[in-house]
């Protein structure tokens, strides 16, 4: 059947309940538009193509048993920063060249659960450090709609994977923007969920304070879906959140009336704002407002501390996660070392791009005798009072 790969998740599990289609009929479908397409995007890092049809062939066999789950024969591609048992997980960075994942992500168990198909591995800004894919050791990610642009970061190919129609919906991470940004770059919906609504075990951490996991897809209502098949406690990640929260497209659906309260921070529209960007947000305004929405303006008054708050904790926090690549125990080693040091040195020095090296050095820095207390903890203080503005706004 021609075009399942342009459906949304909803629209497919409706086709897949009546009978209309199959699941191998969906996952061929979308494995011809990844051939037709992905030399020009390049969203893809590796494809499991035979695995995949078996997937799906796994999931038409469980429907014909009884199931009927949403997410039941939906392909996905997963950004390379989760583990998935048996494939590479490289954070497309050279120091992870040839690593295999010995274990599933706990959001990858859900998603096997709910019998998603995992297509293959999508490229990302390298360890999640970048907004444009541009900081990507093993591949270039292009924007679909314009082969000349980026499509953002550091969730680029999650992003331009789902927009170039070559998976129905995809997983990525969010620390300080890579979901929400390459979804807006790449005119996808793009959700990142409350931190820790969905488990971090498995997935390679950045800044283990703010990383997320988040799906990409077509429409609200499948970012729901999704958010109902992912989410849940973990007892495997201490930061995993104890409510077993579901029922969000429940919740979406019986909330469309759009009697809604949206507040508009008055700081977003500062000196520096594109007249672009600011005459669509303000289009988008007056939709919401037409709509039947109350439009309120509130205030965020530590919302220009936010940036450098970001790159203190993160880059802080990145310098100590990475600190255990080191040549020895997995990943990239140095064939030009003389000694158990010089290892050390040249295996990152080899490894590490760029981007990852000046955010190590940085986070090196705030962490270091002396600029702690200057740094480090009074980002942590300014951090307690950005929160604190969004708990008085709500």
């Amino acid at each position: 059947m021609a075009d399942l790969h342009k459906l949304t998740i909803s629209e497919l599990s409706e086709k897949l309940a009546t009978g209309e289609c199959s699941s191998v009929d969906i996952v061929t479908d979308v494995l011809s538009s990844i051939d037709a397409n992905d030399g020009k995007a390049g969203a893809y890092l590796t494809l499991n193509r035979e695995d995949a049809l078996a997937q799906a062939k796994a999931a038409d066999e469980r429907r014909a048993a009884g199931e009927n789950l949403p997410m039941l024969g939906i392909p996905v591609a997963i950004k390379d920063l989760l583990n998935v048992k048996g494939q590479p997980c490289t954070c497309s960075s050279k120091i992870l060249e040839g690593y295999t994942a010995p274990y599933d992500a706990t959001v990858i168990a859900k998603l096997r659960e709910a019998g998603a198909i995992l297509l293959g591995r999508v490229n990302m800004d390298e360890f999640a450090m970048g907004s444009s894919t541009e900081n990507a050791a093993l591949g270039k990610t292009s924007n679909p709609w314009n082969l000349d642009h980026v499509p953002g970061g550091s969730s680029g190919g999650s992003a331009a994977s789902v927009a170039s129609d070559e998976a129905i919906a995809s997983l990525g991470s969010d620390t300080g923007g890579s979901i929400r940004q390459p979804a807006a770059f790449c005119g996808t919906v793009g959700l990142k969920p409350t931190y820790g609504r969905i488990s971090r075990y498995g997935l390679v951490a950045f800044a283990s304070s703010l990383d997320q996991i988040g799906p990409f897809t077509r429409c609200v209502e499948d970012a729901a879906l999704f958010l109902d098949a992912t989410c849940g406690h973990d007892p495997k990640d201490s930061t995993s959140l104890p409510e077993q929260d579901t029922g969000f497209r429940q919740g979406m659906m019986e909330h469309q009336d759009r009697s809604w309260r949206i507040g508009v921070p008055r700081e977003f529209f500062a000196e520096g704002l594109s007249a672009e960007v600011r005459s669509f947000v303000e289009a988008a305004i007056r939709f919401y407002e037409e709509s039947g929405c109350t439009i309120k303006e509130v205030s965020l008054p530590h919302s220009s501390y936010a940036v450098p708050v970001y790159y203190i904790l993160a880059t802080a926090e990145a310098s100590s996660n990475l600190a255990r690549y080191d040549g020895i125990r997995y990943g990239h080693r140095s064939a030009e070392a003389e000694d158990g040091i010089d290892l050390y040195y040249k295996s990152r020095g080899e490894g590490f791009g760029e981007e990852v090296k000046r955010r190590i050095m940085l986070g090196t820095y705030v962490l270091s005798s002396g600029y702690y207390d200057a740094y480090y903890l009074r980002a942590q203080k300014v951090r307690a009072l950005i929160r604190r503005d969004f708990d008085e706004a709500f």
